[in-house]
């Protein structure tokens, strides 16, 4: 690389040659004019060592100013002892954000393309369709029929035409490769629909930290964060994955040296120097999310019991109908809390609401033997 300096005497010389052969006046010093003058006369080479020197003593009174950025990387550290902020701005911290945490990885499916190589492919098939179609019917007739109940037959008559092969099988080869290719595009456009939609939680930190970082800077590279209609994560499906962003959600409001000694390990705390960036271990936030799920349905399996019990001891029609309201009012908490807390499929609902009331109606009967035998 050529230094600065030597780039600006190059310059100089060549406007000082310049200006010398076209007889104008030049930005030089008093001094350097005289001398050129009184040695108007001298040879070309003498002109030019008088140039270099006046272009020197321009050169010692001019600063050029350099706008230098660069971001070193410490040597020997592993990809993964290395923090966030640590890669170059553009797709290296892009990269390093969006692969931090599981969360992050947020990437278009382009649902769109995706449709549209589908119905190209599958209008070139129907038209390989038809023309095996026609092709058919052109050999359904009394002389050339045995071409379509034997395929030796098909190649016979090939050869008897001067063909390589016949075109059926030809136009069949061609159908074969268009059927795998578009068999293979839809096993991988189910597979892509497969994937989950990303949460509100983990798109909003993400566009977050798209707005107060900028990474790129070209407009349309970073429009992708905002097809959210057309975004995938990466994550997998967690069983309390609503439940646990709440629960992230009240760690960020406990005090930051709290959050951090409870929630995060040191190789977590490596990740991100940025004071406004932390990364929670999913482990823990799991086991905290089981033991608040475990405790609430402690909690509704004891306290219907306990309510239950002294109006079936008392025994009495309206005891009986206090009974059924309890377990009625128990059982929709217990629903709603098994549908808040975990991601349930509506059969699996279904079926714990109805173990829940089974249980509950079992201590109905109980409560109420014992209290008729009192």
């Amino acid at each position: 690389m050529v230094p600065v300096a030597t780039l600006s005497a190059n310059r100089n010389n060549d406007d000082l040659e310049k200006q010398l052969s076209n007889n104008r006046p030049t930005a030089l010093t008093n001094s350097t004019l005289e001398c050129l003058e009184t040695t108007s006369t001298l040879t070309k080479e003498q002109k030019k060592m008088a140039a270099l020197e006046a272009a020197e003593e321009i050169n010692h009174t001019i600063t050029i100013p350099r706008k230098t950025h660069t971001h070193r990387l410490e040597p020997g550290l592993s990809l993964n002892q290395r923090s966030v902020q640590d890669y170059p701005v553009g797709y290296p911290l892009q990269a390093a954000f969006q692969s931090s945490e599981p969360g992050f990885s947020i990437y278009r499916a382009f649902d769109y393309l995706h449709s549209r190589v589908i119905l190209e492919m599958q209008d070139e098939l129907r038209c390989l369709e038809d023309n095996l179609s026609q092709l058919d019917a052109e050999d359904n007739n009394s002389r050339r029929n045995k071409c379509l109940m034997s395929r030796a037959s098909d190649e016979k008559q090939a050869k008897r035409d001067n063909k390589p092969c016949s075109d059926r099988t030809t136009l069949l080869s061609t159908i074969r490769d268009k059927l795998v290719s578009y068999d293979e595009v839809l096993m991988k456009a189910r597979e892509l629909n497969a994937f989950q939609r990303p949460s509100k939680r983990d798109y909003r930190s993400l566009r977050r930290w798209f707005r107060s970082k900028a990474p790129l800077n070209y407009e349309r590279e970073e429009e992708f964060i905002k097809r959210k209609e057309d975004l995938i994560t990466l994550r997998q499906g967690r069983e309390w994955a609503g439940f646990d962003g709440w629960i992230e959600e009240c760690i960020n409001k406990l005090p930051s040296r709290l959050s951090k000694y409870l929630f995060t390990t040191p190789e977590l705390r490596k990740k991100s120097d940025d004071p406004l960036m932390s990364f929670y271990s999913i482990s823990r936030i799991e086991k905290l999310a089981s033991l608040i799920i475990t405790s609430v349905i402690f909690i509704l399996l004891v306290l219907p019991v306990v309510a239950m019990y002294k109006p079936t001891s008392v025994g009495g029609r309206n005891s009986t109908f206090d009974a059924v309201g309890i377990l009625v009012v128990f059982t929709l908490l217990f629903s709603a809390a098994m549908s808040l807390l975990t991601m349930a499929k509506r059969h699996e609902l279904f079926a714990a609401s109805a173990a829940y009331c089974a249980v509950l109606v079992v201590f109905i009967s109980n409560f109420s033997n014992e209290g008729g035998k009192g």
